[in-house]
């Protein structure tokens, strides 16, 4: 097996829907042994079963064999709550995938640099905060971030955003902060090329390429919605066939989740100060009914899940 990425174990934190993608992809393409943890066991069973059915419907499709599938499956262990992030000690990389809030990353990031071995990657699946903020919460009480000791551990500190659903999109979006080393950026897209992604770099700037673009037009198309100029279906219907998009915006939307888009719109608009970035008011009021999207069944559309 190729190491040119040097990553012989993973540890992913977060067992959602990205995080159990993200799983799914190292441990099926890149083939390496992956420790899967989350502080909810509840998330966890819903994470496997998830996974189990996504390497079922691959071999029903002829994608994999039986035995790729029970090899990756096989790859795939869990941390449990007794042992934390601890228990990721030794890994060689963690991407990070949890909700989109600074203060719990950097809560996390600072877990990562205590816990882990020293020469680990430390990387976030954040769409869109500072990958500069997140490396400088890994620095330990009075460390300086100007001394070698400081600079080696932020620099290991690097954003890899993959695309939902993981196991389908094939593009990451690789981000340096300003502490990233140059050899944590080149494993890092090494470890995404192994995992059969595509990769594209950005700034790290609010919203990066991807969200600083897709954000504005979801929330154009729910203003559309919200002023009354068309109903959702033929916002949606426009869009896919008369600009040929796999799914309208709002549909989009709830499939990327309400509250995800509403964070990540409001860490765009509070990064830039630029009205462009506003959420619409129907996009806050949604939230706060909590109406989710398609994870809880209920966002422009309902769902059945």
């Amino acid at each position: 097996m190729s190491i040119a990425h040097g990553i012989r174990s993973l540890g992913v934190l977060g067992a959602g829907q990205m995080g159990t993608g993200i799983a799914l992809v190292s441990a099926l393409r890149a083939k390496v042994p992956v420790l899967l943890h989350d502080r909810s066991a509840e998330q966890v069973k819903k994470g496997l079963s998830l996974m189990d059915k996504l390497l079922a419907k691959d071999v029903a499709k002829g994608r994999i064999t039986s035995e790729e599938a029970k090899e990756a499956r096989d790859r795939v262990s869990v941390v449990g709550l007794d042992a934390g992030i601890r228990g990721l000690r030794d890994v060689d990389m963690v991407i990070e995938a949890v909700s989109e809030s600074l203060p719990l990353k950097q809560k996390i990031f600072a877990s990562f640099a205590a816990e882990l071995k020293p020469e680990a990657i430390l990387a976030t699946n954040t769409s869109s905060i500072s990958i500069t903020k997140i490396a400088a919460a890994a620095l330990p009480e009075g460390v300086s971030a100007a001394s070698e000791e400081g600079k080696r551990i932020a620099g290991r500190v690097v954003g890899l955003h993959f695309f939902n659903p993981v196991p389908v999109m094939k593009l990451v979006e690789l981000i340096s902060a300003l502490q990233t080393t140059p050899d944590t950026l080149d494993r890092a897209r090494a470890f995404a090329i192994a995992c059969g992604k595509e990769v594209t770099t950005s700034k790290d700037v609010p919203g990066f390429v991807s969200n600083a673009l897709l954000m504005p037009f979801i929330n154009e198309a729910i203003l559309c919605l919200e002023k009354g100029i068309a109903t959702r279906e033929d916002i949606d219907t426009t869009l896919k066939l008369g600009m040929n998009h796999p799914m309208g915006p709002l549909q989009l939307a709830d499939f990327i989740g309400l509250d995800t888009c509403l964070a990540i719109q409001q860490t765009l608009y509070e990064g830039t100060r630029d009205s462009k970035y506003r959420p619409s008011i129907l996009l806050e009021r949604m939230v706060d009914a909590q109406w989710y999207g398609r994870k809880n069944g209920k966002g422009f559309y309902e769902y059945n899940n």
